[in-house]
């Protein structure tokens, strides 16, 4: 299988501190992609590596093929799209008006959206189930609502490499596996989607290959029953848990107890 996405000795430094340490993975079309670590161990610093919103101190990124750092933006939004964690200020934009500036790469010029633009959003707001929400302030709507909205506005961009920053943070049960259930779909047709999520039952659930992050180094990679093990856990996060399977075969990680030692003053 072709790489979509080939990263290799990406290096991150803020100064003293080395975000990112020496990562480097492969990874093929139509994957979905979990990337999984404690907080401030680098998942959204290589998602913003990956798309140029940072420039990495050192290292090479390709997505299909392409070397990213000799694009111009609106280059790399045609193969990189990015769905933030919020929306962000809205200003009275409605859901159509979202989903629409996802179109921005393909403007010359002075923005009109043609036709075909208009016919690329409304498939979108209707396989997301937005259609009827599309005249619908995004102020307004539903946590559910608006993520499925930033998701449709990154899916109307035609991107190969989809980075998904913490989908499912703010959202329900329900809204949970509405969430991963669309983005799981748009694997299946040819993109691959990388999504940092906190849930790691979830992302062993629905994502193909997992990639386990710590300090700004890859621990693991690989499927997520074999790669997420109780001892990983343990010393990824420093916490105690029970990692088993469900009745459907599915993987569950239940944390038990912090295993790491505290700090004193």
């Amino acid at each position: 299988m072709d790489d979509l996405l080939k990263v290799e000795n990406l290096r991150m430094d803020f100064g003293d501190f080395r975000a990112l340490d020496d990562v480097s993975f492969s990874m093929g079309k139509g994957r979905l992609v979990g990337l999984i670590g404690p907080n401030g161990c680098g998942k959204s610093t290589m998602m913003k590596c990956i798309c140029r919103i940072n420039e990495m101190t050192s290292g090479t990124v390709l997505v299909d093929g392409q070397d990213v750092s000799s694009l111009k933006p609106s280059e790399v939004a045609k193969l990189v799209a990015t769905v933030p964690a919020e929306a962000g200020q809205t200003f009275g934009m409605t859901v159509m008006d979202m989903v629409m500036l996802g179109r921005y790469p393909f403007v010359d010029r002075i923005w009109w959206e043609t036709k075909e633009d208009e016919q690329v959003v409304r498939e979108a707001l209707r396989a997301f189930g937005l259609d009827g929400l599309r005249r619908k302030q995004v102020s307004l709507c539903s946590s559910g609502e608006r993520q499925r909205a930033l998701i449709a506005k990154a899916y109307v961009q035609e991107p190969k490499l989809m980075l998904v920053d913490e989908p499912t943070s703010h959202l329900d049960m329900k809204y949970k596996l509405d969430v991963m259930e669309y983005l799981q779909s748009m694997a299946r047709s040819d993109m691959t989607v990388m999504v940092a999520e906190h849930d790691i039952s979830l992302m062993a659930r629905y994502c193909d290959t997992c990639i386990i992050m710590k300090k700004g180094r890859i621990v693991t990679i690989g499927d997520p029953k074999e790669v997420i093990t109780a001892d990983l856990i343990r010393d990824v996060y420093e916490v105690d848990a029970r990692v088993g399977l469900d009745e459907d075969g599915e993987i569950y990680v239940l944390p038990k107890r912090y295993a790491g030692e505290r700090e004193t003053s």
